[in-house]
C-alpha cells in the first residue's frame, strides 16, 4: 500500500504534464473541437473515440520509450524513430516549432487579456513570459509541480461549462443523433480524429520524453495512457456540447464564449480563465521542451536557455494572435504527421526484428 501511495504524485505528474501539453487556447476556445469534431455531426463523436484510443497508446509508447532509453529530452527519442542523420533534421524543425508554438502562446495570452479582459495586450505578455520562467527557474520539478497545480483547474473549468451547458440544454442530447453534418477537417471523422492527433503530439513528446529519468515504468506508461483517455474525455464533453448548440455556436471564433454567454456572467469570465491557463501550461511546455533539449542535464543553463527562450519569442508574438495561427498551424500539423506515422509504424518493426533474430 504505501509503495502504490508512493507512485502517486509520479503518476500525478505525468498525466498532468502530458494533458497540460495538449489542451492550449484552440482547445479551451472551442475552435479546434468544432472544425475536427463537431462539425462532423454526431460521427464526430466516432472520431473522439479513435483520438482517445490512439491518445492513450501514444502516451504510454513515448513514456515506455523514453524511460527505456533514460532520456531527458526529445533527441534520444527522434534518433531511435529516424536515425541520427533525419533525426538531425526532425530534431531543428522540433525547435523552431516549439519556439513558434511559444511565440503564438505569448499572442495568445495578449488577445485574451485586451479582448476579454479589457487590459493591456503588452501586459498579456508580459504576464506569461515572467510565469514561465519562475516556473523554468525551478527546473524540471517546477514544471511538473505547476502542471499539478494548473492542470485539474484547466479541467475542472472544461467539465463545468461543459455539464452545465448540456444539462441546461435538457432533452435535446437525446436528438444529438439528428445533428446536421456541417463539413470539418478532413471530409470524414476517421481522417479528422487521425490528424488532431497528429497535430498535437509535437508538445507532449518533447515533454514527456524529458521524464525517462526521473519516472518508474509502470507509472510513466500508466501515466501515459490515463491522460491520453482524461483528454479523450474532455474532448467528448466539449464536441456533446457543441453538437447541441449548432448551429449557432459554430458562426462564433470562440464557440464556448457561445455557451458561455447563454450561462451567464460567471460561465463568461470562467471561460476567459480557463483560455489563459490553457495559454499558460502550454507556454511551460514549449519552453521547458526547448530547455531540456538544448540543457538535458539541467542545472542553470536549463533554465537561462529556458528564460532565454520565452524573451527570444517576444519579437514574434508582436505578428498578432490570428496571423501566427494561420502561418504557423499548417506547418505544425504536416511535420506532426510524420512524427505520429513514424511512432506507429517504427516501434513494432524494430520489435519484430529483434525478436525475429532471437528465434533464428
Amino acid at each position: 500500500m504505501p509503495r502504490s501511495r508512493g507512485n502517486l504524485l509520479p503518476l500525478a505528474k505525468v498525466v498532468t504534464a502530458y494533458i497540460g501539453s495538449v489542451i492550449g487556447a484552440g482547445f479551451a476556445s472551442g475552435q479546434e473541437i468544432m472544425q475536427f469534431f463537431i462539425l462532423h455531426g454526431c460521427n464526430g463523436l466516432l472520431g473522439v473515440v479513435l483520438s482517445t484510443v490512439l491518445f492513450s497508446y501514444l502516451g504510454g509508447l513515448v513514456m515506455f520509450l523514453s524511460i527505456k532509453m533514460r532520456s531527458t529530452n526529445y533527441k534520444e527519442l527522434l534518433t531511435f524513430l529516424f536515425g541520427k542523420k533525419v533525426g538531425k533534421i526532425v530534431d531543428a524543425s522540433n525547435l523552431v516549432m516549439l519556439m513558434g508554438g511559444l511565440s503564438v502562446m505569448m499572442a495568445g495570452s495578449a488577445a485574451v487579456f485586451s479582448e476579454h479582459f479589457g487590459l493591456s495586450a503588452q501586459a498579456g505578455v508580459w504576464v506569461v513570459i515572467v510565469i514561465t520562467s519562475l516556473v523554468i527557474l525551478g527546473g524540471l520539478d517546477g514544471v511538473l509541480t505547476a502542471n499539478v497545480v494548473l492542470v485539474p483547474l484547466k479541467l475542472l473549468a472544461v467539465v463545468v461549462i461543459t455539464l452545465t451547458a448540456i444539462i441546461k440544454a435538457k432533452g435535446a442530447i437525446f436528438l444529438i443523433h439528428q445533428v446536421t453534418p456541417m463539413g470539418g477537417v478532413a471530409g470524414c471523422w476517421a481522417g479528422a480524429g487521425f490528424l488532431y492527433v497528429s497535430y498535437n503530439m509535437i508538445v507532449p513528446v518533447a515533454v514527456l520524453s524529458s521524464l525517462g529519468r526521473s519516472i518508474p515504468l509502470q507509472v510513466g506508461v500508466a501515466g501515459g495512457v490515463a491522460g491520453g483517455f482524461l483528454l479523450g474525455l474532455s474532448v467528448s464533453l466539449v464536441t456533446v456540447a457543441g453538437l447541441l448548440y449548432l448551429p449557432e455556436a459554430a458562426a462564433y471564433e470562440i464557440p464556448l464564449l457561445y455557451l458561455a454567454n447563454q450561462l451567464g456572467l460567471v460561465f463568461y469570465w470562467l471561460l476567459g480563465f480557463l483560455i489563459w491557463l490553457a495559454i499558460i501550461t502550454t507556454a511551460i511546455a514549449d519552453a521547458h521542451g526547448i530547455a531540456s533539449r538544448l540543457a538535458p542535464q539541467g542545472g542553470l543553463n536549463y533554465r537561462l536557455l529556458g528564460i532565454c527562450a520565452c524573451l527570444l519569442a517576444l519579437p514574434i508574438a508582436g505578428r498578432g494572435f490570428s496571423e501566427l495561427v494561420r502561418l504557423l498551424y499548417p506547418l505544425f500539423g504536416y511535420a506532426s504527421l510524420v512524427l505520429l506515422i513514424c511512432l506507429l509504424i517504427v516501434p513494432p518493426i524494430k520489435f519484430l526484428r529483434k525478436h525475429k533474430k532471437s528465434f533464428t
